[in-house]
């Protein structure tokens, strides 16, 4: 039985103090969620501050990226996955569309950076997603494919498992616009049956696969009956306790 995860993304918001306030308003709001992973993903600056606060909940805390290099070096401004876990992280976002449209993440990049993930023992949460011009001329699936064949290439079926996958549509992120539940289970299902061709069933069976873009506290429950949505990255509506919770 897949656990589900509810992740949020607070990509560049929140000061230090900003950061603390909000992890520990969310921390009562979610003290009973034993139905699901909650993870929250603030900024660099205020991991370890977070984690702090948060040590001995239920809640856990990610990296917004990770640098691809495994070794400590002349790589300024990256910050190494043993770096990530140091400060409290167990999750590391991989591949966001924003990382891949505004800072040149390619698949081949994702790769890198997923094998640093797993190598210290972190858990990647790996994203994947089309356009609104790839849906619209018919090529959403295969430009997924694309995406985890070249995203996941190389890792065993072990390792596919330790690994979180969102499918989140960049036409639907920030926009307001979220995929009907149809058509969210629709590529979750190609997913699912992408992994058991490329790797195997067992690979399949256990991967969880979230959605994002735009969800939020109204739309979640629609979302979360689809047989293969196994929980939500939520950008916007995390970053207030209430409605995350």
């Amino acid at each position: 039985m897949r656990k589900p995860i509810i992740a949020g993304n607070w990509k560049m918001f929140k000061l230090i103090s900003d950061a603390v306030a909000a992890a520990t308003a969310l921390k009562p709001l979610v003290a009973n969620a034993n139905h699901c992973e909650v993870v929250i993903a603030p900024p660099f600056t205020a991991l370890k501050a977070v984690a702090d606060r948060l040590e001995g909940s239920n809640i856990h805390v990610s990296a917004q990226d990770l640098a691809p290099e495994i070794k400590h070096g002349a790589h300024t401004g990256e910050v190494c996955g043993d770096m990530i876990k140091d400060a409290g992280c167990s999750h590391v976002i991989i591949g966001h569309s924003e990382r891949r449209a505004m800072y040149g993440d390619t698949d081949a990049v994702v790769n890198r950076k997923i094998r640093a993930a797993l190598h210290f023992g972190l858990t990647p949460i790996v994203c994947i997603g089309e356009t609104l011009d790839e849906r619209d001329a018919g090529n959403a699936e295969k430009v997924v494919a694309t995406q985890l064949a070249q995203s996941l290439a190389e890792l065993t079926a072990s390792e596919v498992i330790r690994i979180v996958l969102a499918y989140e549509p960049v036409w639907a992120i920030g926009t307001g616009r979220t995929a009907t539940p149809e058509q969210a289970q629709q590529m979750h299902a190609f997913i699912r049956q992408w992994i058991a061709q490329q790797f195997d069933a067992t690979a399949a069976s256990d991967l969880r696969i979230l959605y994002g873009g735009s969800v939020k506290p109204e739309n979640i429950s629609d979302l979360m009956r689809a047989a293969d949505i196994d929980g939500a990255l939520v950008g916007g509506a995390s970053l207030e306790a209430e409605s995350f919770s």
